[in-house]
């Protein structure tokens, strides 16, 4: 899998695709969702789709697609180049979130949490096989929190795509395990390959399975954590474990707001935002901070 635009920008989002088969504009077609990667500390989430005529199923199935996490790397290395060989009648796109997104979201100003971030993704990735012109008659998805809520509102922004929301739904629709080997075989090809833009000392690249709990993950963490400027971006640092290694390796910060600041914090009217308080002989009038980090401006005119 090329992941070469990824290692050139690997901040943001990233979306890959195959070129859509022929046979994918006539035929009614399948799509199944799935993703690798939700619950790591390190390295980006990846969802994928996969998705082929319905009545070329029983071929996708007949190639022993299974949910990824059952597999042996070296097999869904093997299953994933059966499918780039089978082109003409198989297609998949993938959305690549680097950790930096992952966690700005999630602390961000306007919290947008993970479950969220999952379904809008899972949306977007979708709809884009519609954008494409994929004749997507049957979406199967594997569930992020309740898979009837999760369904309904896919559903309702579908409306001409039968929907199915399951829980293990990559083990029990082979569309949806081919999507979950999509999604493995390019996360682990990125967390292998990954770029760090920090200069890191001594740089260990055995950092175990990547999640919280890894004995081995622990320990790469604490050794590269940087007591003024904190993890390199391949970390997710909105997990608790970075948060809790950073508050007992990490520097004290101590934020001292401004005098305005702190006067525009004191609790007021929501109107009070939009008056015209008159000449100010202190200081400047100085905008709310919402409308300051939203670069937000009075209107003069219309």
């Amino acid at each position: 899998m090329d992941l070469s635009e990824l290692e050139r920008d690997n901040t943001g989002r990233c979306r890959l695709s195959c070129p859509v088969p022929a046979v994918c504009f006539k035929e009614p077609c399948a799509l199944g969702v799935d993703e690798a990667g939700r619950g790591p500390v390190l390295g980006p989430m990846v969802y994928a789709i996969c998705y082929c005529p319905v009545s070329r199923l029983a071929d996708l199935e007949a190639l022993k697609v299974a949910d990824s996490k059952t597999l042996t790397e070296s097999e869904r290395e093997r299953l994933f180049s059966k499918m780039e060989e089978d082109g003409d009648f198989v297609g998949w796109a993938l959305d690549i979130l680097s950790p930096n997104l992952i966690s700005t979201s999630m602390l961000g100003r306007v919290k947008y949490n993970l479950n969220s971030l999952s379904h809008d993704t899972a949306a977007g990735l979708i709809q884009y096989a519609l954008d494409q012109g994929v004749n997507v008659t049957q979406v199967f998805v594997d569930t992020v929190g309740m898979a009837e809520t999760y369904q309904a509102r896919l559903q309702q922004r579908f409306p001409g795509i039968e929907v199915t929301v399951k829980a293990k739904a990559d083990s029990l629709f082979p569309v949806v395990s081919a999507a979950s080997i999509f999604a493995k075989v390019a996360r682990d090809q990125a967390v292998k390959n990954w770029q760090f833009l920090e200069s890191v000392q001594d740089l260990d690249s055995d950092y175990g399975s990547g999640y919280p709990n890894d004995p081995k993950t622990k320990a790469w963490l604490r050794k590269h954590v940087d007591p003024v400027f904190g993890f390199p971006q391949f970390v997710r640092f909105s997990w608790s474990t970075a948060q809790a290694i950073l508050e007992k390796e990490a520097e004290g910060v101590t934020w001292e707001d401004s005098a305005a600041e702190e006067d525009l914090e004191k609790p007021g009217r929501i109107t009070s935002y939009f008056l015209n308080q008159g000449p100010q002989t202190c200081r400047p009038q100085v905008p709310h901070r919402y409308f300051q980090e939203r670069n937000l401006e009075t209107a003069n005119s219309l």
